[in-house]
């Protein structure tokens, strides 16, 4: 009988050892202060999240925050729109690897506040910026030092007047840079369409445009450029359309990848990890041949777009409500921003 039990006891301890490293979990651990902080994925991608991560000064409140990068000195940058009843009108606040506040600026990008791109081009950083309400795209020293700005693309024959002598509406969502320098700009609160433009910012060409079948997009949202494999590929969150679609250097379509919902942009980690925040409540990781391997976080089947206009207090531990952005840094860590109307900046320690 007392066998019997033992080994009925051994099969279940077994079962479920398998079954921690199968199932993505969401368990507790303690921090260094001691309070208890919520544990997401499961096998080799396990993360501890630490919600509102980053210590900003009084006289600043989030809008949306929208996104996020890390530059060689391991600070951190959060874009967002500023929330109304914030003192400060900067849009751009800057964190230590500590999450210690170190500055901020970004006051013309109040309200606008979007895509973030950071880029090495010799021994110096720049931040490429979208402003969805001016309808810009802005390259910037680390400090906010404007390089120069992309405007409307008139050039394109895609933003030609209609029949009405109206132009097609234009609002950058985000880009991507290529080997040769040439930025990709999505329209994706426009006409979704992407523009390319060369390192000076002139126009180049147009392709994408509204639309389902293939090369065609819907809110090209987020766009990067893939060097894993070997040619450099464009990938766009086509987020209308609800997948991602590459796209070669010269905008001619290449596949489709499947596995997110409502993908919002993308951030690869060196070992060839793809992160990529899902606006239906989840952060998606795939290794380097696009296969899922966790959904983090997965809050999808809630009335997320709900929770999202209401205060920090409705949030849950350890799910997500609206990812929008988000990056590794140079540990394996995973930083991601909320389109939240009272901000969200979480990091997943790497455990």
């Amino acid at each position: 009988m007392s066998q019997s039990f033992v080994s009925r006891r051994d099969l279940l301890h077994k079962a479920l050892q398998t079954a921690s490293v199968a199932v993505p979990m969401i368990l507790h651990a303690d921090d260094k202060s001691g309070s208890k902080l919520p544990v997401l994925g499961g096998g080799e991608h396990v993360y501890e999240a630490q919600h509102d991560w980053g210590q900003l000064p009084a006289d600043i409140r989030y809008g949306n925050t929208h996104g996020v990068v890390e530059d060689s000195q391991g600070r951190i940058y959060v874009h967002h729109t500023v929330h109304a009843t914030s003192e400060s009108s900067d849009s751009m606040v800057v964190f230590d690897a500590n999450g210690r506040f170190i500055k901020s600026w970004g006051k013309e990008f109040k309200g606008g506040a979007h895509g973030l791109h950071i880029q090495k081009e010799g021994t110096t950083e720049f931040l490429y910026l979208c402003d969805t309400k001016r309808g810009i795209v802005v390259k910037a020293t680390l400090d906010g030092e404007e390089v120069f700005t992309i405007g409307y693309p008139d050039q394109s024959e895609g933003y030609q007047p209609g029949a009405d002598g109206k132009k097609p509406k234009y609002s950058p969502t985000n880009l991507a840079i290529g080997p040769n320098g040439d930025l990709y700009v999505g329209d994706g609160y426009g006409s979704s369409y992407i523009n390319q433009y060369n390192p000076r910012g002139e126009f180049i060409r147009t392709f994408g445009g509204k639309g389902k079948e293939a090369g065609k997009l819907d809110c090209p949202h987020g766009i990067i450029l893939d060097r894993r494999g070997p040619d450099p590929i464009l990938t766009v969150a086509d987020r209308g359309n609800n997948r991602i679609q590459r796209f070669t250097l010269d905008g001619k379509h290449i596949d489709f990848v499947g596995g997110t919902n409502l993908p919002c942009y993308f951030n690869f980690f060196r070992n060839g990890d793809m992160v990529v925040p899902d606006l239906g409540a989840r952060v998606t990781l795939m290794d380097r041949n696009n296969q899922v391997i966790e959904h983090l976080g997965d809050d999808s089947a809630s009335k997320w777009r709900e929770t999202r206009t209401e205060s920090r207090d409705h949030f849950t531990p350890g799910k997500f409500v609206c990812p929008h952005g988000a990056c590794f840094d140079h540990l394996g860590n995973i930083f991601v921003v909320e389109w939240v109307e009272v901000g969200r900046v979480t990091k997943l320690r790497k455990v």
